[in-house]
């Protein structure tokens, strides 16, 4: 979600001056205000609600729940490893963001935003393989996260071209760093409800798990810069630049 705000700004900086009435989710930038990063960062702070609900219009899907289709982790390491995989996950508060900061494309420099989301919550089927501690530990059930305090930076280059007469953009590439500060994972009906076992890996969780982030991070943050810059660029195609970042006022 969180490259997915930075890509909707492009998308939402071109959708509005070619229509005869704004659309109620687009808060238009004038060329030459003084302020224009802060016109950008209020431009996407509009957008939360409906980023919440989706936007038919434009084919902009809801982002509660982001959908996920899979992470797969390491956790301990030897023959008998302990490996989970997380899969049909659920993500919800992603559209309860604050951009704290934002810098635009200069040159072959890319664009930059602070991007700051106070919890995300997720719920996902769960498997794991292997030894956990000194216990057998293979078995399905349930995942549940709250990850508090996030902070992403998210950079991503931009590249341009015209049709018609009219300008479109296109997300070249999309880089997402994650920062978590507070985690809560815990599992549910895992091992046939195997009191010891579900304990033993909730313990696990519980004191491992910054370094469950760690390990879950690098997938986390490629899959999402993947998934946000597909979805950008499919709006991005049907949407010219000259919509939202409108002529100064006279």
């Amino acid at each position: 979600m969180i490259s997915f705000v930075i890509s909707t700004l492009l998308i939402t900086v071109t959708f509005a001056n070619t229509l005869d009435t704004v659309p109620p989710y687009v808060k238009q930038c004038h060329e030459g205000d003084p302020q224009l990063i802060q016109c950008f960062i209020g431009a996407l702070h509009h957008l939360k609600p409906y980023l919440a609900t989706g936007i038919s219009e434009i084919e902009l899907p809801s982002v509660e729940p982001f959908l996920m289709d899979e992470l797969s982790l390491s956790l301990t390491t030897g023959p008998n490893g302990y490996k989970v995989s997380l899969k049909d996950i659920d993500v919800y508060g992603a559209s309860n963001f604050t951009v704290e900061t934002m810098k635009l494309a200069e040159g072959d420099k890319p664009f930059e935003a602070r991007i700051r989301i106070p919890e995300l919550r997720i719920n996902a089927k769960y498997q794991s393989s292997g030894v956990l501690i000194i216990l057998p530990a293979s078995g399905s059930g349930t995942f549940h996260g709250v990850f508090g305090d996030v902070t992403a930076i998210v950079r991503g280059k931009v590249s341009s071209s015209s049709k018609d007469g009219l300008k479109y953009l296109h997300v070249e590439s999309l880089v997402v760093d994650l920062d978590i500060n507070k985690v809560k994972m815990a599992v549910k009906k895992i091992y046939n409800n195997n009191r010891i076992l579900i304990e033993a890996t909730n313990l696990f969780l519980r004191e491992n798990g910054q370094e469950v982030i760690k390990a879950m991070s690098p997938q986390l943050t490629k899959k999402l810069a993947n998934l946000f810059k597909s979805i950008a660029n499919k709006l991005l195609t049907h949407v010219p630049v000259e919509t939202f970042y409108v002529p100064a006022k006279h």
